[in-house]
C-alpha cells in the first residue's frame, strides 16, 4: 500500500464553521450527512465508515462527494490498494451552524418590529449575531487575524417577575451608562447585545 497526503500541510479542523450558502445548508441537514460529519471529527475512507456504520460504500461515496463539494469535508491523502485508491477525509469543523443569512430574504429581521419584551424580536438578534459573526469570523481567517469577542454567560434565579422587572431595568441602566462612557467619535464600531430569558426546561407560569 502507498499513501500519498494531499495538499501539503492542511489547516487546522475549524471549532465552529457557519454555514452561509443554502446549498451547503440544505447537504448538511441531511441526517446521513449530519452522521458522516460527526464521524469524520477523525479522518476515514468511505471503506472504514461503511463497516462503521453498516452502510453501503456506494451511497457512502454519494453522500461524502456532496459533503466535499460544499467545503464540508477535505480529502486529508490518498491510500493505493493494489488497482484501487482510497481516499481518506475529514470535517473541516468540529461543528456548524448554519447562518441565517441562508434563508435570503426571509430571515429574521430585528429592524421589521423592534420590541424589547418580544421573545421573537430577541430571537431576530440572535440570528443577525450569527449572520454577522460568520461574516466577520471568516473575513478574520482570510486576513489572518483574531477577531476580538467578548461574551459573558451566566443564570440568575428571580423571586418574582418584579424584582425581574427591576434587574432589567438597572441593567439596562447600567449599559446604558458604560455605552456613554466609552463611546468615542472615531474608531471602530462594536454591537452591545443582551439578553435576559428563561432558562431551558424552565416551567412558564401567567406570573412569570
Amino acid at each position: 500500500m502507498t499513501r500519498k497526503i494531499v495538499g501539503g500541510t492542511l489547516a487546522a479542523v475549524l471549532e465552529v464553521a457557519v454555514i452561509e450558502d443554502p446549498a451547503a445548508a440544505g447537504v448538511s441537514l441531511d441526517p446521513v450527512r449530519t452522521r458522516l460529519l460527526a464521524e469524520l471529527s477523525v479522518p476515514a475512507s468511505a471503506s472504514m465508515l461503511a463497516a462503521r456504520l453498516g452502510l453501503p460504500r456506494q451511497k457512502l461515496n454519494y453522500h461524502l462527494r456532496a459533503l466535499e463539494r460544499h467545503g464540508l469535508v477535505e480529502l486529508v491523502e490518498e491510500r493505493r490498494k493494489g488497482n484501487v485508491t482510497e481516499r481518506v477525509l475529514r470535517a473541516t469543523a468540529a461543528s456548524y451552524v448554519i447562518s441565517p443569512a441562508a434563508l435570503g430574504r426571509v430571515q429574521p429581521d430585528p429592524g421589521r418590529s423592534p420590541d424589547q419584551l418580544s421573545a421573537r424580536w430577541l430571537l431576530a438578534l440572535a440570528a443577525r449575531m450569527v449572520r454577522e459573526l460568520g461574516e466577520l469570523i471568516a473575513g478574520a481567517a482570510r486576513a489572518g487575524k483574531r477577531l476580538p469577542t467578548f461574551a459573558v454567560d451566566g443564570e440568575v434565579r428571580f423571586a418574582s417577575a418584579a424584582d425581574r422587572a427591576a434587574f432589567a431595568e438597572e441593567l439596562a441602566g447600567a449599559v446604558t451608562s458604560l455605552i456613554g462612557k466609552y463611546h468615542a467619535e472615531h474608531g471602530r464600531d462594536h454591537r452591545v447585545l443582551l439578553a435576559v430569558h428563561p432558562a431551558a426546561g424552565t416551567k412558564l407560569t401567567r406570573e412569570s
